[in-house]
């Protein structure tokens, strides 16, 4: 659907500059212009007359239809801003979403308010979506003012009035732990009885996640809820020995917030939740809120609505710089199952089971549209071992299926114990490729071109004089961009951009300082350039503009035309800027082959890649057989495949390691049935 998507986009693209150069032609021609005509006809008839009537008109519409028509005006202007910052946008699988009726949309939060954008600009236009945002962040200018536009529902999240805590704590299990997952906290120099009342969250310091306190025993000793607690932060932070300081996180009442919310839905509106709480830069999905599953529920309890949650994947490409790249992928619908609501309703043990059980498969299904790994690290190795396996020719829903299919082969095989030798030595040497492109500055996709410039460069002179032809007619193509670029670039882009990039990196340097889950903080970096350009760049503008007042003889319309060509300009600047990188980067290995010592490294890359290509595949094809529907299926049902190797990745672990599995291609799952995966 992607390429059905693109055409649908340049079709309506074409409609709207058609019906702007036909307005233009009837404006500029009197014969055909229908005001001009009219005040012909009737020359009883002022201009003003027909200037009132119309403003009158406007003025009632504008205060009829105000909060629909900002909404359009901001999403419209959102999408332009998106259409600067981001070279490109796919959207994969949006036929999967209901035509009608409400909506919960289940998205990770990879770029801070950028997410919020791009599902807007990416879900159709007849979609209306509600946010649900920290009041924190809704209390910003520029971002809050733009959530108020677009009528996004303020919460209060505890975390952002944490109190520290008196004393110290440790952790360890009661007696009951198993089946309660309680923990008893004990208190060093502590006063919770004073401190602490039952709803609030006791967060440690190492760890994101706090635990709710259900029961006050005395100044010394709490009873908490482990439940929300991954086995990894169980292990290294809340089974500790020594005291460790800790927050208080207050109870917060969200009833409100839950009823407007629980409003919108029952109204048939679509409301965007990003259920991991916050934005970070990790490679995977932080643990889940479980607020998604408790709207979900009291829809189904309150009005009687089965509202499907769908996942929505970010996928981001040079996540925090400019023109960088997103994928965008909307995941099948997750229901909740009638037969649970009166676990729901009869609450305590039960509901936590059920709203549990729901946070799960919505965890699943957020998986299934993103591609999730264990550090960074990893993810660039997939990336490469995509890369060198695909064949060429492969669209953007294949390349992401295929990428997906590496990152849970490669969780199986290097999380559930000594991965198979043969995979470690192959995963050195992709590292190795990969940090020899880094040091010679040149990408994945220029290698397999350096051989064939590698074998004309020692063929005879008439190819070696086209090879001279084609560098010359790149170097004065990137002169001619340069030009063009030139200034644009430098009186409208630079200046903006360079104060951007600082400001941006002065933020993320306070937000990774604040944060307990951020890495290196540039999921915050994206946004901070855009609140910055929004008012940066009309400023500058404004600023040329009384320049151009004060300090030429332009009369009134010409200064007019000045600045409606600002923006025209600015945006032929970044889109030449861009098509000259390109060809400076395809420039590169033609002056790396000036130099005798990185001259030997790149002839020999194309060989490096073609030797890793025959090995990967063959690996794959030996180890592939065990992974039974993840190897051999065409349409995988994603959100399954995560449960199943989670539930199951020992087995096919076990089976992968001693090639004990069929070397014949067989059906979808015929390899190793389903209840074994």
């Amino acid at each position: 659907m992607p390429g059905a998507d693109k055409r649908l986009s340049h079709v309506a693209f074409t409609r709207t500059v058609l019906g702007v150069l036909l307005g233009v032609i009837v404006l500029a021609v009197d014969t055909l212009n229908p005001v001009k005509l009219f005040l012909h006809v009737f020359p009883a008839v002022e201009p003003w007359h027909i200037a009132l009537v119309c403003t009158v008109l406007s003025t009632y519409i504008w205060i009829s239809e105000f909060k629909e028509l900002l909404y359009f005006i901001v999403k419209v202007f959102l999408n332009s801003i998106l259409s600067i910052f981001f070279r490109d946008i796919e959207v994969i699988g949006r036929d999967r979403l209901p035509r009608h009726g409400p909506m919960i949309f289940s998205i990770n939060h990879a770029n801070q308010f950028v997410d919020a954008a791009v599902v807007l600009g990416t879900c159709g236009s007849d979609i209306k979506v509600s946010y649900m945002m920290a009041e924190a962040s809704w209390n910003r200018r520029i971002i809050g003012d733009l959530a108020k536009a677009l009528d996004v529902v303020p919460v209060k999240r505890a975390q952002d009035d944490a109190i520290k805590g008196i004393g110290k704590v440790s952790f360890s299990k009661t007696d009951d732990f198993e089946t309660t997952k309680k923990l008893k906290v004990t208190g060093y120099d502590s006063s919770f009885v004073s401190n602490l009342t039952k709803g609030d969250k006791i967060r440690p310091v190492g760890t994101a996640t706090g635990v709710k306190v259900v029961e006050i025993i005395d100044d010394s000793t709490v009873i908490v809820e482990a439940v929300t607690v991954s086995d990894e932060d169980m292990s290294n932070v809340f089974i500790e020995s020594e005291p460790l300081p800790y927050d208080v996180l207050k109870h917060v009442d969200l009833h409100v917030v839950f009823e407007r919310v629980l409003d919108r839905l029952a109204a048939g509106g679509v409301v965007g939740i990003f259920p991991e709480g916050g934005s970070h830069d990790r490679t995977d999905l932080l643990p889940l809120k479980v607020g998604v599953a408790l709207i979900a529920y009291s829809a189904m309890e309150r009005d009687g609505l089965n509202v499907p949650i769908i996942p929505v994947g970010l996928n981001y490409f040079r996540t925090h710089r400019w023109r960088g790249k997103a994928i965008v992928e909307y995941g099948d619908p997750v229901y909740i199952d009638p037969s649970t609501l009166k676990d729901y309703v009869a609450g305590g043990e039960r509901k936590r089971v059920v709203c549990n059980d729901l946070l799960e498969r919505i965890r699943d299904s957020m998986r299934s549209v993103i591609v999730s790994m264990p550090d960074y690290e990893s993810l660039q190795i997939v990336h490469t071992a995509r890369r060198l396996y695909q064949r060429s020719g492969v669209q953007g829903k294949e390349k992401q299926d295929l990428l997906r299919r590496f990152a849970a082969g490669y969780k199986i095989l290097m999380l559930t114990g000594d991965p198979p030798a043969e995979w470690v030595d192959l995963q050195d040497r992709i590292a190795a490729y990969r940090r020899e492109l880094r040091d010679l500055g040149i990408r994945d996709y220029q290698v397999p071109a350096l051989d064939r410039e590698m074998a004309l460069a020692d063929k005879e002179e008439s190819e070696e004089i086209i090879t001279e032809i084609r560098i010359g007619y790149r170097i004065v193509h990137l002169l001619v961009l340069l030009l063009l670029s030139a200034i644009p670039n430098i009186f409208l882009n630079l200046p903006v951009r360079l104060l951007a990039d600082i400001y941006a990196e002065r933020r993320r340097q306070k937000a990774l300082k604040k944060s307990k889950v951020k890495i290196y903080g540039y999921d915050v970096m994206l946004t901070e350039k855009l609140v910055f350009c929004i008012v940066a760049v009309p400023t500058l503008w404004i600023i040329y503009g009384f320049l151009l007042y004060f300090f030429t003889d332009f009369d009134g319309p010409t200064m007019t035309l000045c600045f409606m060509c600002f923006p025209s300009f600015a945006y032929m600047g970044i889109i030449a800027s861009e098509a000259g990188m390109v060809d400076a980067k395809d420039l590169r290995p033609y002056i790396m082959r000036l130099y005798p010592s990185t001259r030997k490294r790149l002839k020999a890359l194309p060989a490096q890649r073609r030797q890793l290509q025959k090995d990967l595949r063959a690996m794959i094809k030996k180890v592939g057989p065990a992974f039974g529907e993840l190897y051999y299926g065409k349409e995988l049902n994603w959100a399954e495949i995560q449960e199943l190797s989670r539930k199951n990745s020992d087995a096919i672990y076990k089976v992968a390691s001693s090639g004990n599995f069929p070397t014949s291609v067989a059906p979808a799952g015929d390899s190793l049935d389903k209840k074994d995966l």
